[in-house]
């Protein structure tokens, strides 16, 4: 075994996450070692570290780049110091239709998630990017394009690939006409590919205070909640990005979808209520997906490269997580954190092992 710094949930689910020794894999034949450069917060971190899903102890972490130090005599392709992003999945099976389809997201044995999963072969817990190094399967590695800047391509392996596959879902190209609801760290990069994409693209917001924003970004319009109803919004979208992280009503945005169009819920993907009279008139679709499998994102990684697209990053060293977990629980980011984990190299070693 190899050992690595990490930090890991606590017991009372608050953000002063403890610094632990964590224990890595010797490398399989298909394996590489990553030393992990930069990790992105996602919202959805948040909701573990509170214990929201009853996991216990976690090191959380599913969207980084780094550097391959190592690689297993099986692995092609990547070779100690390529470049690469990992996102939300490690391992899966294989050779199932979804897998078979590059839709390993869907694998129907389940997909080994980067952390709070369990390895294929041995069993133990997965642990995830905040951490100094990673050990996963290869394939799983994405080779990270020179024109990307590895702290702001991060969140593209998570925030990024869940805004990209209902997009490309969804046929969404020039002439299209897609809303995003919420301009957070997904909304944000929805906007943004979208616009990339050739659509004309509307941000929906509470209110008007991020217009100057959404426009920056590539939005052409913003509309607020009090013109959600109006006859001029009736019908108006091919396609709603959800990333609203919250439990709300999903009626008023599908009030806005065409005939034929689309609500895709990506924000919250719990337990919630529909009016199936709100999908009847127009004959709207209401779908999710999760992030992204593997020929998706490195379409993803391609796209973004070519058209110069990156989160909008605040990057914070790993010792302050707290700091941005707490900010990131108040919306106080614009618009992904991304953790530098170069410090765990210098600060003294943790007092005890993962748990």
């Amino acid at each position: 075994m190899r050992t690595t710094t990490g930090w890991q949930s606590n017991a009372e689910g608050t953000f002063a996450l403890d610094r632990v020794t964590i224990e890595r894999r010797d490398l399989r034949d298909d394996d590489v070692a990553v030393r992990v450069d930069y990790c992105g917060v996602c919202h959805s971190d948040l909701h573990r570290i509170k214990n929201l899903f009853g996991e216990g102890l976690l090191v959380p972490g599913h969207e980084f780049t780094g550097t391959v130090t190592e690689a297993g005599p099986a692995v092609t392709g990547l070779a100690p110091g390529d470049r690469v992003a990992v996102g939300t999945l490690v391992d899966s099976c294989g050779a199932c239709p979804m897998c078979e389809a590059g839709q390993q997201n869907y694998c129907y044995e389940g997909p080994t998630t980067t952390y709070g999963g369990t390895d294929r072969v041995d069993g133990t817990p997965t642990r995830g990017g905040y951490s100094g190094e990673y050990v996963l399967r290869a394939p799983f590695a994405h080779r990270l394009p020179d024109a990307l800047d590895p702290a702001a391509a991060a969140p593209l392996m998570c925030a990024g690939i869940t805004m990209w596959e209902p997009l490309r879902a969804a046929g969404i190209g020039p002439g299209s006409r897609v809303a995003v609801a919420g301009l957070g760290g997904l909304g944000h990069l929805g906007v943004k590919l979208a616009a990339a994409l050739g659509a004309e693209v509307t941000v929906l917001s509470r209110t008007a205070d991020k217009a100057a924003d959404a426009r920056a970004l590539g939005a052409a319009d913003v509309l607020t909640t009090d013109r959600f109803a109006s006859p001029a919004a009736r019908g108006r979208f091919d396609l709603v990005l959800d990333t609203v992280p919250a439990p709300h009503d999903f009626g008023p945005y599908l009030h806005m979808a065409a005939l034929d169009g689309t609500v895709a819920v990506l924000g919250y993907p719990l337990p919630a209520t529909v009016q199936i009279m709100d999908l009847i008139h127009g004959r709207k679709r209401l779908t999710s997906s999760g992030t992204g499998g593997l020929r998706y994102t490195a379409e993803l990684l391609e796209f973004c490269a070519e058209h110069g697209i990156a989160a909008d990053v605040e990057v914070l060293p790993s010792a302050r997580v707290a700091d941005a977990l707490a900010r990131l629980s108040k919306g106080d980011v614009r618009y992904r954190f991304v953790l530098d984990l170069a410090d765990l190299a210098d600060l003294p070693a943790p007092a005890r092992a993962a748990a």
